[in-house]
């Protein structure tokens, strides 16, 4: 679980933040407690502070992007997460998203295939004082079967299948929330994996960088 965050002069901002989540149909109390509590602005780039706590997309670098917060809380609202699960992130990213499932689950792994990403994100994670959370680098859409079964897996990055290896890994009951392309949009899904397949339900429209890795897209110069 996170703990031993630092202080910081954002509360006003962060109030604010918690109040539009709300107008925009976040009713999970974990989740509106969480966005409350992390440091958004650690984990956007400096000259971005003054934007951290908008509801919008920002760049973070290698042509990745920190999604809008409420994009975020509406995935988390759809894991329905009760502080016990262990939890699989794909696409670390800056870590902001990370941080606020260590608030909401047991055990946070988060797979993050740029190598400078990832380090930025472990230093912003320990620059927030955030606890509970591991970062590997790798190939997120092969998911980590060290740890596996996961009771919840959150894709931050967008596909056209579901890859097999997350269903695989996702034990029965668990969630996986993802943003899958389809007829030329982009529409954030939740999965619910059961003991006879899965369950597949719409959440929202979304746009997200696209999910790279074997059961995912090509990086850019691959065959």
């Amino acid at each position: 679980m996170a703990s031993g965050r630092v202080g910081d002069s954002y509360g006003g901002f962060r109030a604010r933040l918690v109040e539009l989540l709300r107008l925009k149909g976040i009713e999970d109390l974990s989740v509106l407690r969480a966005a409350g509590e992390v440091p958004r602005h650690l984990f956007v780039p400096d000259a971005l502070r003054r934007q951290a706590y908008e509801d919008t997309s920002l760049p973070i670098g290698f042509g990745q992007t920190i999604s809008q917060p409420s994009t975020q809380a509406t995935s988390l609202q759809a894991l329905a997460l009760t502080g016990r699960e262990r939890v699989l992130e794909v696409g670390t990213g800056s870590g902001y998203q990370t941080a606020l499932l260590t608030f909401l689950a047991d055990h946070v792994l988060s797979i993050e295939r740029i190598p400078e990403l990832a380090r930025q994100a472990r230093a912003n994670l320990d620059a927030a004082g955030i606890r509970g959370a591991q970062v590997v680098v790798g190939d997120g859409s092969l998911g980590w079967r060290p740890l596996a079964p996961f009771d919840a897996i959150l894709v931050a990055a967008a596909g056209g299948d579901l890859p097999r290896p997350l269903l695989e890994q996702l034990a029965v009951g668990g969630r996986l929330v993802m943003p899958r392309a389809r007829d030329g949009r982009q529409v954030l899904v939740r999965v619910v994996r059961t003991a006879d397949g899965v369950e597949e339900s719409e959440l929202a429209d979304a746009q997200f960088v696209p999910l790279i890795g074997r059961h995912g897209h090509p990086e850019a110069g691959d065959a």
